[in-house]
């Protein structure tokens, strides 16, 4: 029998839903992204624009649109929406913004924020709501005796530095008597704890703990006190190293200095002078640093805000990439929490602008610690002053050389811990 093709008259409502439906069968059988359809991802930020910590705030902020212009404003492939809301510097105003960014702006995750006493304040409410963090602040008993699972840290622990240049001090500096000067808060406590449990245990010996209110026009009542050693290490942040080396060197002063990330920070040395040559800063990011990813990053931030970047800056950007990482991970998807968070944490990176890193089961970083010395060898980029990076420390963890076990069971650094014993 023979095949016969019959040809019907269709109407315009046939052809409409013979249409749809085929249009349905083909995304049945070939289906959109998900993420090209969904709402943006929300960014929300925790940063400092106003007080003595607004100069470490201000370059947080250019790190983060930094990496957003690189990446046109995407994540994971999702659009970005970026949140950014100015803490103050303090305590309460930390913890109002962070509900702010979530209760009100249904933020994904948070960067930020700047201070360890601020992330000390969030941390329960993190917690509480299941926030996903990326901080730049170093609040450390959070990554250890009291870890936060919504928390990770990207860029140190307050001792993180610390540690390595207190063996750096005590063995190829070879100081053996020195005295501390930092602010009188949290990041100040844990730095010169760590500080002073590597010198000592090289062979170094702390002689004097000076504290200093975070607000001090005029350092020199603090200044006075410093005698009786061979080596000062000062911990100061913000703006707050430049006012303090000034009026150090004023009064005549020739103890060798030595500090941390914010202390001797690459983002001040268009602002350092004379003063602060010599210099010896350790910290997870340096202007100095040879790769791929520096070079693009320090091209961006120099092409988009005419500067220099610092540690703040870099901290930011390294915490886009951790964001970036972890959510195509999870296919642009943050909504599973507890996954999203999984994620970020088993994120593990080579170009950036620090160097490698990887983090540790309890949320932190690990990473190289670079030691610099401020001078004029090496200097680029029309600065007069240059941190030359000479001498690294690779893989380096919260934990520093020491067990972690045995490292947790003593106190967190503070005031009084360790304490001072007699040289």
């Amino acid at each position: 029998m023979s095949r016969r093709l019959t040809s019907r008259k269709l109407s315009r409502r046939t052809v409409l839903a013979g249409t749809a439906a085929g249009a349905a069968a083909a995304l049945a059988r070939f289906p959109a992204p998900a993420i090209a359809q969904a709402a943006p991802f929300k960014l929300g930020l925790l940063t400092v624009k106003t007080g003595p910590l607004a100069e470490g705030g201000i370059q947080m902020e250019q790190g983060v649109l930094t990496y957003l212009k690189e990446k046109n404003y995407t994540m994971g492939g999702r659009k970005v929406d970026l949140v950014t809301a100015d803490t103050g510097g303090n305590p309460a105003g930390a913890k109002t913004k962070a509900q702010e960014l979530v209760e009100r702006d249904h933020v994904d995750l948070i960067l930020g924020p700047l201070a360890s006493f601020e992330l000390y304040a969030i941390s329960e409410y993190i917690i509480q709501q299941k926030m996903p963090t990326l901080s730049l602040a170093a609040a450390q008993d959070l990554t250890q005796r009291k870890p936060n699972p919504y928390l990770l840290r990207a860029s140190a622990t307050s001792s993180q530095a610390t540690q390595p240049l207190g063996h750096y001090v005590a063995t190829e500096m070879k100081l053996k008597r020195n005295v501390t000067i930092v602010e009188d808060f949290a990041f100040g406590y844990e730095q010169v704890g760590g500080y002073q449990a590597a010198f000592e245990k090289d062979g170094g010996c702390i002689t004097k703990k000076l504290w200093t209110p975070i607000v001090t026009p005029d350092y020199t009542p603090y200044i006075a006190q410093i005698n009786d050693c061979d080596g000062l290490f000062q911990g100061f942040a913000g703006s707050n190293p430049l006012r303090f080396m000034k009026q150090y060197a004023s009064v005549g002063l020739k103890y060798p200095v030595v500090t941390g990330e914010t202390g001797g920070d690459d983002a001040l040395l268009t602002s350092f002078g004379p003063e602060a040559i010599g210099l010896i800063s350790a910290s997870p990011y340096t202007l100095d640093l040879e790769n791929d990813g520096n070079k693009r990053f320090v091209d961006e931030i120099r092409k988009n805000y005419n500067v220099v970047p610092g540690f703040y800056a870099a901290g930011l950007y390294v915490n886009c990439q951790v964001a970036d990482a972890g959510l195509k991970a999870v296919n642009g998807n943050p909504s599973d929490r507890v996954k999203f968070m999984a994620a970020l944490k088993a994120v593990n990176l080579t170009d950036t602008p620090r160097g490698p890193i990887k983090f540790d089961h309890l949320g932190n970083v690990i990473g190289t610690m670079y030691i610099r010395r401020l001078g004029k060898e090496g200097a680029k980029y029309g600065l007069k002053l240059w941190n030359k990076t000479v001498k690294t420390y690779d893989d380096v963890s919260q934990f520093w050389i020491w067990p972690e076990k045995q490292y947790l069971a003593n106190p967190v650094y503070s005031r009084d811990y360790p304490p001072l014993k007699k040289c």
